[in-house]
């Protein structure tokens, strides 16, 4: 049996076919006292409908999983698009590493621009889009303005991309011999 499912969030559909009765049965000959365990107390537990799936469909999600990820917690777009905004922000190189030194505590503009080897006006303008996004936030002390990151999860955000990108390529849990063009 076949049945086309619509993808709402592009308009698309994809056709999925349900399992055939030879799978079934090759599902019940590969665990057959898993089967009769589960029958026998009336109502078949998750585990037991897992095991007694052959290997290849064990990695197929299914109701049960569509249940669970129905219960997450919905992100609105605005949500979304605000956290896009802030990566985009983020996602230059110059205005990173003012972020990683802020992350250090509050600097003043002139310290900042003097680290970074670039003008006082460079810096203003790096500063003023990162505080339009809420990064930073700043501080005035008489002529001197001082900035420092907003919050803390500003600089979880920023410590955790560094120790990501610092981290050995590999942790992938897909198998990297076919991103390579191997098919073994």
């Amino acid at each position: 049996m076949t049945r086309t499912i619509p993808n709402k969030a592009n308009g698309s559909s994809r056709t999925h076919k349900a399992d055939s009765a030879a799978v079934k049965a090759r599902a019940a000959a590969a665990a057959p006292a898993t089967v009769e365990r589960a029958s026998a107390t009336g109502a078949p537990n998750a585990a037991a409908r897992q095991a007694a799936r052959p290997n290849h469909e064990r990695d197929v999600c299914g109701p049960e999983e569509h249940a669970r990820r129905a219960r997450l917690t919905v992100v609105s777009d605005d949500q979304l698009e605000r956290a896009a905004a802030i990566f985009r922000a983020a996602g230059d190189v110059s205005r990173l590493k003012l972020l990683h030194r802020l992350s250090d505590g509050e600097w003043c503009v002139t310290e900042l621009a003097d680290a970074a080897g670039v003008g006082l006006s460079t810096v203003s303008q790096q500063l003023r889009l990162l505080r339009a996004e809420r990064i930073v936030a700043r501080r005035r002390a008489g002529k001197h303005i001082f900035y420092s990151l907003a919050d803390s999860h500003v600089s979880d955000l920023i410590h955790s991309a560094i120790e990501h990108a610092a981290e050995p390529h590999g942790h992938d849990k897909h198998d990297d011999r076919h991103d390579d063009g191997d098919a073994t």
